[in-house]
């Protein structure tokens, strides 16, 4: 009986058994093991226990010290959710390999713009605001900040000044709103105001020195109620750059390099070698013929080159061990330009820590950022030389006078005066190079009170030093300095200090019951700004003093204060109202302070009840503004003031036998008061289909009144010839639209789009200078021999081309030299039939930007095309005349190839030929990428390789119809680069 109950629990044992393990192999065939990464989306930075939940099932995992995890799920478990305290949940389907990144909630950086002296959620914007993330930036060799958003903004025109490695850019928000004072926006780099301008060594950007790799966004401020708030500096709109900061989490290592090469696009459309040789044997006399030579030169190849560059960032971020969030980054950068000698190399440095104390009640931000900047500049002359130069004379000649470069030399063997130079020679015997050294700290204090917690006082006190130095050195032997024994001195050092102290108390409080927030700010600045710079002498190579250049100390002050009201009712209407009183010494007591106001008005009707649950409607938003903003920048410092200035070697006067130096007067206005503008915003925002599609529409009007302007002084009045004083008005107004578009979203494929649109007009309303009933024309712009091209007119847009409407043959086509169109029917041809045709200003930018993404790889293109614009082609004119082939009679000069369509004898400087369709289509960058994520537990790694400067498509013959002022002149040839990015994350 015991063995017969042995074996049937025996039995009963081993089926059990055979039961679990049965089960067991079917639930192991019916699960599967997920692994996965959980960052942040805006850093990329691991977020350290993130929570994944299988939808349905208590199966879950919390991500490690890396922001890895791996999860066991049975088949049946299609999803999973995804949460992280701050952080927006996310539910996702489940893949092998899943790779999540989680954006920051509604109180972090996702919905928070920074709009100045403080933030605002993004849906309770009443103003014309543009924020840019760093992860749309552009890509590729970026040396200077405003290259990161470059065609990215509706309304922001960004023009590169040159193809040279240390040029600056013309940045124009809605155009400007000036006429003579400046027109450049004001650059806020975290909450401390930037004076424009350079410093000696590096005056083309000042924006340079900072590093946009340690950029995270870039905010402009278009409209008045948006930008008021800076008060005298505003009319031309205000960029906001913000920095990276610290975050909490594990120590994170980032490094990533870009190398590239740049390649010659377009030149001068000059003679060939064969062109040029049978033009001056058959049009030229036998003197000429005779200084025809046997070589075969391209003076391009000897001034231009394929340049290298080379840009490495690291940055490390974490906790110190007691908790203490920091960031530290060093970057350096070396980009040699298209031209011999032009060359940039920048040591960047950062540092920031973010600690907060007493329960998050107080937050603090020390923010340290320096850099050493080495300039290497080109002969400016070599670009009109290597155009130019003879092509049939070779590089070097056996006389080693002038170094063994081939120059023009007259009967008695120098150099010949007016003559142009050796390309090969002006650019090897130039040396220029400066040192320019900046360091920017902030130091920022938020205290949220304990016992009234809505109320935050905020402290910013900040420094921005700068000091810049250089050196010049032509040899002796150099035919360019040839006469005066070269050049052999050094400049500087120019000091410029930033001083700013800021103050603002805020007040942030919902009202639940009656659906209300309240957001007020006051506070109060001070801003003190000096430059210094020492006298010193041009000296030449024996130590004799050719030139002296003044010692300069300008200083300035601005203090402010200012008022912010947001206002929002039920999240559905908004009311902003600013408010701020400036007071500049750059006026008289009695025009110093002025008063500049704005108000908004905001409608979030998508979330009206008989919208708020429409399934294709996401976002509606209704904005209207007014504001008034002012212009104080640009016009010099102590204009309101009797100055006079020490005479310099050369303007003395005889007083018996010797020679005094005397004291000048400048120039004056005693009552010089603020340049203001007036400006109306009308828009609205929208999104669809939960902002698959979005965007916004903006109409905008500004009236800018007594215009800061540099007129013609009157006769007898003053020793100058002009004279700053307030001049006139002018009106502008325009359209901005942008369109943001996903149209494909699946787990391998995304596709967005995003594409902005600006149509503005300018026009002179009032000059001053003109007497009633009479119309007087302002001549400005750049010139050439005298002449000016460009005109201020009442009633036209400004800067409108001031020239003679050409006259053609009938049978040929061709232009007739002097022929010109008696426009009055006087029966003369004078300067009373100048006309104004077209302006250098665009009626349309556009911006387009496209990105495709298959699982980790990534192409992308942005686009951008200016239509309207006019070109005023100068070297054309210049170089197109048989007058131009020989300026003496030892030398010979090449010819533009217009003048085989012309045959223009003498240059025809104020001839309409010349002004050309500028209008363009630009492929400004083509980029691929691939993520390959983490390779090991240790790193994730990307690459990416990038076109810039792809292609331009337009009808203007020059060298590049995107030029400053609209005046193509020895322009330096923006650079084709080729690069490709290495990153690694640790």
């Amino acid at each position: 009986m015991n063995l017969t109950l042995n074996k049937i629990r025996t039995k009963s044992v081993l089926a059990l058994l055979f039961m679990i393990a049965a089960v067991s192999i079917r639930a192991a065939a019916q699960t599967r093991d997920i692994i996965g990464n959980v960052s942040d989306a805006v850093s990329g930075e691991p977020l350290i226990g993130a929570t994944i939940m299988a939808v349905g099932s208590r199966q879950g995992a919390v991500t490690d010290m890396e922001g890895n995890f791996t999860l066991s799920l049975s088949e049946d478990i299609k999803t999973v959710t995804v949460s992280y305290v701050g952080y927006i949940s996310k539910t996702l389907p489940v893949i092998g390999n899943m790779r999540i990144k989680l954006q920051p909630g509604n109180k972090m950086l996702s919905d928070i713009v920074v709009i100045g002296y403080g933030t605002v959620r993004k849906s309770d914007l009443t103003g014309s605001v543009s924020t840019i993330k760093s992860e749309d930036f552009n890509k590729g060799a970026i040396s200077s900040p405003e290259q990161l958003i470059n065609g990215k903004v509706a309304g922001l025109q960004i023009m590169s000044n040159s193809g040279s490695a240390t040029a600056g850019s013309t940045i124009r928000v809605r155009g400007g709103a000036s006429l003579n004072a400046s027109n450049d926006p004001l650059i806020v780099l975290d909450g401390l105001p930037l004076e424009q301008g350079g410093i000696s060594g590096n005056t083309g950007n000042f924006l340079s020195l900072i590093n946009p790799a340690d950029i995270e966004s870039m905010t402009v401020l278009k409209d008045a109620s948006s930008t008021a708030i800076y008060g005298s500096r505003a009319s031309n709109g205000v960029i906001i750059i913000t920095t990276k900061k610290a975050r909490d989490g594990r120590l994170s290592i980032n490094f990533n390099t870009t190398n590239t090469l740049q390649t010659r696009t377009k030149l001068v459309d000059m003679l060939n070698r064969n062109q040029f040789v049978g033009l001056i044997n058959r049009e030229g006399i036998a003197a000429q013929q005779a200084l025809l030579g046997t070589a075969s030169t391209d003076w391009n190849d000897e001034v231009y080159r394929t340049a290298f560059g080379t840009d490495n960032n690291l940055s490390i971020a974490g906790k110190l061990s007691k908790g203490l969030p920091f960031r530290v980054s060093v970057g350096y950068l070396n980009q040699s330009g298209l031209i011999r000698k032009d060359n940039i190399g920048r040591w960047t440095g950062s540092a920031v820590i973010n600690p907060s104390l007493f329960d998050d009640h107080l937050r603090l931000t020390f923010n340290v950022k320096g850099t050493l900047n080495h300039n290497s500049f080109y002969n400016g002359g070599a670009i009109w030389a290597a155009a130019t130069f003879n092509p049939t004379l070779p590089v070097y000649m056996d006389n080693q006078t002038y170094g063994g470069y081939n120059e023009a030399l007259d009967n008695t063997g120098m150099p010949v005066n007016g003559g142009v130079r050796n390309p090969k020679g002006l650019v090897e015997q130039y040396k220029s190079t400066s040192y320019v050294k900046r360091f920017v700290c902030s130091f920022d204090a938020d205290y949220k009170l304990h016992f009234l917690p809505e109320i935050k006082l905020h402290a910013t006190m900040g420094i921005d030093e700068a000091k810049g130095e250089g050196k010049v050195y032509v040899p002796m032997t150099a035919a360019e300095y040839y006469t005066t024994f070269g050049r052999d001195y050094n400049y500087g050092p120019q000091r410029n200090t930033n001083r700013l102290l800021t103050l603002y108390a805020n007040y942030n409080k919902d009202f639940e019951r009656i659906k209300s927030n309240v957001d007020a700010t006051v506070g109060y600045d001070y801003q003190y700004w000096k430059s210094t710079s020492p006298f010193y002498n041009v000296i030449n190579g024996k130590g004799e003093t050719y030139s002296e250049v003044k010692a300069s100390d300008y200083r300035h002050v601005l203090l402010s204060y200012y008022g912010r009201l947001n206002f929002a009712y039920d999240s559905k209407y908004l009311l902003t109202a600013t408010v701020r009183r400036d007071g500049t010494s750059r006026f008289s007591r009695d025009t110093r302070w002025g008063t500049f106001p704005s108000i908004a008005l905001g409608w979030n009707i998508a979330r009206e009840n008989f919208l708020k649950d429409n399934k294709v409607l996401t976002n509606l938003k209704l904005r209207v503004s007014y504001g008034v903003t002012g212009q104080q920048d640009g016009i010099g410092n102590y204009t309101y003031l009797p100055v006079y200035t020490y005479g310099q070697t050369g303007a003395e006067a005889l007083f018996g036998n010797e020679y005094i130096k005397t004291y000048r007067p400048e120039a004056y206005v005693s009552n010089l008061k603020w340049e203001t503008t007036d400006s109306w915003n009308f828009g609205f925002d929208f999104g669809l289909w939960e902002n698959r599609i979005s965007g916004s529409c903006d109409f905008y009007t500004r009236k800018t009144k007594d215009l800061l302007a540099t007129v013609p002084s009157a006769a007898g009045t003053n020793f100058t010839k002009s004279i700053l004083t307030n001049a006139g008005n002018v009106d502008s107004h325009g359209i901005e639209i942008t369109l943001n578009a996903t149209p494909v979203k699946t787990k391998d494929w995304q596709w967005d789009l995003s594409y902005n649109f600006t149509w503005q007009k300018m026009k002179v309303k009032n000059l001053s200078l003109v007497k009633s009933g009479t119309v007087t024309n302002v001549l400005v712009g750049p010139s050439i021999d005298a002449y000016q091209f460009q005109v201020l007119t009442e009633g036209y847009e400004p800067y409108m081309f001031y020239v003679y409407h050409q006259l053609y043959d009938e049978n040929t086509g061709k232009p007739v030299e002097g022929a010109y169109a008696d426009l009055n029917d006087d029966g003369v041809i004078n300067s009373a039939d100048l006309y104004r045709y077209h302006s250098p200003a665009p009626k349309y930018i556009m911006g387009l930007s496209t990105s495709l993404r298959f699982h980790r790889l990534t192409l992308g293109m942005s686009f951008r095309a200016n239509i309207g614009n006019y070109v005023y082609n100068a070297m054309a004119m210049n170089t197109g005349a048989w007058e131009t082939v020989s300026y003496n009679s030892y030398q010979l000069n090449n010819v533009h190839s217009s003048y085989l369509n012309t045959g223009f004898k003498v240059r025809q400087h104020l001839s309409d030929y010349y002004i050309e369709n500028g209008s363009f289509l630009k492929l400004d960058n083509l980029n691929l990428s691939y993520d390959f994520g983490r390779i090991n537990k240790w790193v994730s790694v990307s690459l990416s390789a990038m076109m810039q400067n792809v292609f331009c498509i337009t009808r203007y013959t020059g060298v590049d119809p995107e030029v400053p002022n609209g005046m193509d002149n020895s322009f330096y040839p923006r650079p084709r680069t080729f690069s490709l990015t290495l990153g690694l994350q640790f």
